[in-house]
């Protein structure tokens, strides 16, 4: 072995490794996740989202924990038409780009902080600061604390997990809440229900599905970078579904143009009007 030799650079990771076959070396013979063989001890016996869990913890999840992150999961699936996320995809649909355009006007959409990703990264935070404490809770509501990255996020301006635009909580979020405490009678999860009242009068705004989020992503241990990325990734099944949808039914049947709203109140021809 001369000087011009040398061995590549390793890649420092510890949540892969790989074993290569006998006859190429850029083929993997064996996977390993977190030490556990995925096509040996991984396929056929764990569930998408106890791997998931294994990919972002490195550690197997409890039957309880697991449980949580799939409810989760179904829940936010798809966030519906009326979701800017999902219509920014049903947008590249209908208008021809590319499959790949749609996710991506998704997931840049769903990215911020009104209901989206960036509103659960920073509820997570408030999490982190002010866990149980009624008390905390309330004085962050009163003083927020400012955004570090104005240049990237603009000030929040509402509590995040709350929707500023909401009446009342919507029926759906609170069946997500009662069943994640049905499934482990988890700490965050139980005082959140019964703080939810008095909650929503200071900040003058119904709980949302990115609050719930966010609560059950600091209830299961993960950080507010992970929740970020997950709340992403767990949207993104319904605005696929609505672009390839839309996608076949064409801009005739889309359903937001102009030609579906009604003038009921015509004030008739203007007086420079021919």
């Amino acid at each position: 072995m001369n000087n011009n030799d040398k061995p590549l650079e390793q890649i420092t990771t510890k949540i892969w490794r790989e074993e290569a076959e006998p006859d190429n070396p850029y083929a993997a013979a064996a996977s390993y996740c977190a030490g556990y063989d995925v096509y040996g001890d991984l396929l056929g016996k764990a569930s998408l989202i106890e791997y998931l869990w294994l990919l972002f913890k490195l550690n197997p999840p409890r039957k309880e924990q697991a449980r949580m992150l799939e409810s989760l999961a179904v829940a936010l699936a798809n966030p519906g038409p009326r979701d800017h996320s999902v219509r920014g995809a049903m947008n590249a649909g209908v208008g021809g780009s590319t499959r790949a355009s749609a996710l991506i006007a998704a997931l840049s959409i769903g990215a911020g902080n009104l209901g989206g990703a960036r509103e659960v990264f920073t509820a997570m935070q408030y999490w982190q600061q002010c866990g149980m404490d009624l008390d905390k809770w309330l004085k962050i509501i009163a003083n927020p604390p400012h955004e570090e990255h104005t240049d990237v996020w603009p000030e929040m301006e509402h509590t995040p997990g709350f929707d500023p635009n909401g009446a009342s909580c919507p029926t759906p979020v609170k069946q997500l809440l009662d069943h994640l405490i049905a499934i482990e009678h988890s700490a965050p999860l139980v005082w959140l229900q019964s703080h939810r009242p008095t909650l929503e009068r200071h900040t003058d705004s119904p709980l949302a599905f990115s609050g719930v989020a966010a609560a059950t992503l600091f209830a299961l241990g993960f950080d507010p970078e992970q929740a970020e990325i997950l709340f992403l990734m767990l949207r993104l099944p319904g605005a696929a579904a609505h672009a390839l949808e839309q996608e076949k039914m064409g801009w005739s049947r889309y359903p937001f143009f102009g030609d579906k709203l009604t003038l009921t109140n015509d004030p008739g021809p203007s007086s420079n009007d021919d």
